[in-house]
């Protein structure tokens, strides 16, 4: 028997650390599960108001990273803190940075892939922020991939499951896309 329910909701959800640096130049870095991809060139985030919210508005660049299994609790912890109460935010994470070549934000060399974006627009209503960035460039550690692409299996990424307020692991592959529905034509 099916049940109605209080609230809807979309599991699972890609966890992403967002990486940008502030009007002085100091790096800061959020963890967002509401995020996802727009077309192939765009990404877009919804942020209620940070200290990662202004420096978007202010600097109109990012990076986005997978978070891993590996890197879980410091991926957990730059979403619980606030550059704003803990001034060593990102030494306390244990990340260490390295500036984009492509836009003004930094990226963390723990986590093996980084999207980096430009700002396109921000948008507030409800009282949240809606940004959405253009990729302009990928990278990726050499560890996780596979025939010169990104390999989940060994990037290890986690996914957000809103309903049980947890952080799942994704799994290895059940099958190919356009290929195993194949069998029922």
């Amino acid at each position: 028997m099916r049940k109605e329910l209080e609230k809807g909701f979309l599991t699972p959800q890609p966890v992403f650390i967002v990486a940008t640096y502030d009007e002085k130049g100091n790096a800061d870095a959020m963890n967002a599960a509401w995020c996802g991809q727009v077309g192939p060139k765009q990404l877009s985030l919804s942020l209620s108001p940070h200290t990662t919210t202004e420096n978007l508005k202010n600097q109109k660049a990012f990076t986005v990273s997978f978070a891993t299994k590996e890197q879980i609790a410091a991926c957990d912890y730059v979403g619980l803190v606030s550059l704003g109460k803990v001034a060593d935010k990102m030494q306390k994470s244990g990340f260490t940075l390295t500036k984009s070549g492509k836009v003004n934000a930094p990226i963390i060399n723990e986590l093996p892939v980084a999207i980096e974006c430009n700002v396109v627009s921000i948008t507030e209503e409800y009282g949240e922020t809606r940004v959405v960035g253009e990729i302009v460039g990928m990278s990726a550690d050499e560890t996780v991939l596979t025939d010169g692409k990104v390999d989940l299996e060994k990037l290890h990424p986690v996914m957000f499951d809103s309903s049980a307020l947890c952080y799942r692991e994704i799994g290895a592959s059940i099958g190919n896309a356009w290929n195993i529905g194949k069998e029922l034509m």
